[in-house]
Parts: C-alpha cells; sequence; structure tokens
C-alpha cells in the first residue's frame, strides 16, 4: 500500500501564482535560468537556483548558494507573497498543454519509507553530486519546493474525484508563456479526501516518472533528520518516536492513463574516425537504412530511429535479430547505445561521455538539425518509450539508460511548497 498523505501547504497569492510558478530547475543551465528571471522577477527560479542571484564569480555548491535560497524564500513568505493552508488537504493539480491533451495529479506528500522499501519504483541510477546539492537546498531551506512527478496505476476513485472538482471555482487558473494551462482546486471535502487516502492505500506501486535526483535528495534529508530525532529522543527504533514532517515529500501523482511520454534525442560529435560511408555501412550491420531525404523523419513505430547527418535524414529499422521482450534491453534506447553509439561511435558511457548530448522531444527534430550544424555531427530521433516499458522495468528492479523518457507537461515549481 502506498502512503500519500494531505499537508498544511505554503503557496502564492492567486494574483502572482503566474509570475512565480517555474520550470524545474533542471531544464534550465544557467544563463537560460537567469534570461528567465529577467522576464518574470518573482520566478520561482530565484530560489531553486538561488546562484542566479549572486556573483558570476560563486562556485557551485557554495553555502552562500543554499543560504541565498532561504533568505529569498523566508523573505517572499514575510513579504506576503505567499499564503498559507493551515490545516492538511490534498490538491488537485490539472495541466493542459497547446494542443488540448490534459493530465490531472494528486498534489499530497508521499513516504520516505515507501522510497526505501520499493513501493516508490524509479527505472534511473542518480548521482551523487546532484544529490547532494538538492539534499542542501532542502535542508537550509527547511522545505520541499517542486513536487516530484510520480505515476500510479489508478482504480477510477481518484479520477471520479477529479471529475467533481472540475465543476467547483479553482485556486488557480493561468496559463504559462508555453501555452501550457495550469489549474488547481483544493479537496475540502472530507468524503473526496477519504477517497484518495483510500485509493492510495490500495495501490500496490508508485512509480517515479521525473525527478529522480529530488526524490533521492528528499528521503535522503528526511532520514537524516529522522536519525537526529531519534538521538536528541534516546528511542531505539523510529516506531517509537513521532512522525515528522520530512518523513513525507512533496509529490504530485498521475493516473498513468493520462500521461504521454515524448521521444528524448540524442545528438553526437564526430564519427569516431570514420568517413561517412564508412559509419553507414558499419550501421547496416544491425539496421536497415531506407534512402536519405531532406525532410525530418520522424518515428511512428517502435523499432524505428531517425538519424541525421550530413545535411540529410536516414530511417533506420532495428533488425530483427535485435528485438528482444527483457524490460531494458528490448527499449530502442538501448538498442541503439548497445548496437551504434558504443561499438561504433564509441560512446562507453552516455552519463559520463562529453560528445553525447540529449535533447527532449519538446523542443522537436528542427534542434537535432540546428545542434548537428552548429556543434554536433550526428543525431538521433528516437521512437518514445512508453508508460507501460517503464513500468515493466520499474517492476523488474531494473534501470534504464540514462535521459530515456520525457514527460510533458512538466509540474511547475513553487505553486506548492511542503515545509519541513
Amino acid at each position: 500500500m502506498a502512503d500519500v498523505v494531505s499537508f498544511p501547504c505554503v503557496r502564492p497569492r492567486a494574483d502572482v501564482v503566474d509570475e512565480v510558478a517555474a520550470l524545474p530547475y533542471d531544464v534550465y543551465n544557467l544563463a537560460e535560468a537567469r534570461e528567465e528571471i529577467a522576464r518574470h522577477p518573482h520566478s520561482f527560479l530565484r530560489i531553486d537556483m538561488a546562484e542566479t542571484m549572486l556573483p558570476d564569480t560563486i562556485e557551485s555548491n557554495d553555502p552562500a548558494i543554499y543560504e541565498k535560497a532561504r533568505e529569498l524564500l523566508e523573505d517572499d513568505i514575510a513579504d506576503g507573497l505567499y499564503i498559507e493552508d493551515l490545516a492538511p488537504h490534498y490538491y488537485l493539480y490539472r495541466l493542459c498543454a497547446p494542443d488540448g491533451r490534459s493530465q490531472t495529479g494528486v498534489v499530497g506528500c508521499a513516504s520516505i519509507d515507501d522510497y526505501q522499501n520499493g513501493i516508490i519504483k524509479k527505472h534511473e541510477n542518480t548521482k551523487p553530486d546532484k544529490e547532494i546539492d538538492r539534499i542542501r537546498h532542502v535542508d537550509t531551506c527547511n522545505a520541499q519546493t517542486g513536487p516530484i512527478f510520480l505515476a500510479f496505476r489508478s482504480d477510477g476513485r481518484i479520477e471520479a474525484v477529479m471529475e467533481r472538482a472540475a465543476d467547483l471555482l479553482p485556486l488557480y487558473d493561468f496559463t504559462a508563456d508555453d501555452g501550457v494551462r495550469h489549474t488547481v482546486w483544493r479537496v475540502d471535502d472530507a468524503a473526496d479526501e477519504a477517497i484518495i487516502r483510500e485509493s492510495f492505500e490500495s495501490t500496490d506501486s508508485l512509480y517515479l516518472a521525473d525527478g529522480h535526483h529530488r526524490t533521492a535528495s528528499a528521503v535522503k534529508a528526511g532520514l537524516l533528520r529522522r536519525e537526529q530525532a531519534q538521538a536528541a529522543a534516546g528511542v531505539q527504533s523510529w516506531g517509537e518516536a513521532p512522525e515528522l514532517p520530512s518523513d513525507h515529500f512533496l509529490s504530485v501523482n498521475f493516473p498513468s492513463s493520462q500521461l504521454e511520454i515524448l521521444d528524448y534525442n540524442r545528438v553526437v560529435s564526430g564519427l569516431n574516425g570514420l568517413s561517412k560511408e564508412e559509419y553507414l555501412e558499419r550501421v547496416r550491420e544491425h539496421f536497415d537504412i531506407a534512402g536519405s531525404q531532406a525532410e525530418p523523419f520522424k518515428p511512428q513505430h517502435k523499432g524505428s530511429i531517425g538519424m541525421f547527418v550530413d545535411g540529410q535524414w536516414y530511417a533506420l529499422e532495428v533488425k530483427d535479430e535485435l528485438k528482444s521482450d527483457d524490460p531494458v534491453a528490448g527499449l530502442d534506447v538501448s538498442i541503439l547505445q548497445n548496437y551504434l553509439l558504443d561499438p561504433i561511435l564509441g560512446i562507453k558511457d552516455p552519463r559520463t561521455d562529453k560528445r553525447i548530448d540529449f535533447v527532449g522531444g519538446i523542443r522537436g527534430l528542427a534542434e537535432l538539425e540546428r545542434r548537428v550544424a552548429t556543434d554536433m555531427t550526428v543525431g538521433f530521433g528516437m521512437y518514445p518509450t512508453s508508460i507501460e516499458e517503464l513500468f515493466a522495468v520499474a517492476d523488474a528492479g531494473l534501470l534504464m539508460p540514462p535521459k530515456s523518457t520525457w514527460f510533458e507537461p512538466k509540474p511547475r515549481s513553487g505553486i506548492f511548497i511542503h515545509r519541513i
């Protein structure tokens, strides 16, 4: 059973929420974040990436960054930019993309123990340096500020609550610069709150969709606080001590039926010493190549990959002998890595090799063409990994290759804050 609880929420005033709400910090580089803050001076990026408010000479992970984040958050709360719902509530959060596709999730707080015990399942590894950054951010700010994106298989009860809420006056309803509409309702009905809690309690698994580093950081920060409280109270086990706010982390939980994963594409610098002709000949060992074309080739089915090199697009089809029922080996991103990126282009570890970069599908295939025309040599357009493929990998306790999934639209940071 999954433990997802309601919580006392700190949230922006309705008249400023559109200026505060920001995409997750890991979507931006430093220059992009500064440009976004220049357009929106109240953007939560100021707090999520407080280095943007400090001199360029500041070193990454300098304690001053986290102190600045805490100062900015506390000042915004003191200045009345945020209000606080003192009683615990669940919230319903709907995101509607410009194409009309929408997804509605339950905002609550998931259990760090569920993560430790494998009820919350991951599909990616995390990097210690990125974990340390967010642990320090959470611990210094005494708050979790960006909801973790979780998915679950719903029994339909939560969707019924969502349908009823859609007839009520929302707390927020605004459209962001990228055209995504954000609507939020607070669950005030005790019966609906009980339905949500009981529905999660009957759920065997929650799945990390986006935010692996933020989750690992929230869990480790919570465990650290638990150890400190346990030592201070002189108890032998945590079951003897009262629950802490940090025992749960901020999350938005979406029914899997509403989610769509976009492609996560790749660009590589150089052909590993091969000429174009030699490279194409090597590729033909494991992929059938349809003729070249100037127009972008967007894969329409699993086992199809678009490749852009030397100003031309090629349609690659995975040969039958490479296909697998294994949850990880059968992924298109795994086949590309194992039979092209590694043996032909020499990309042994895509997590650390500086010759490879990843391009979210939201940027389109034109971004692959732009990168190949500027700083890269070859681009690969992927067919999206499915939500069921993600679940199969997580259920098997396995891990996907890095950058296998791109979820869109993404929940904003700064709309919901969980004080710990």
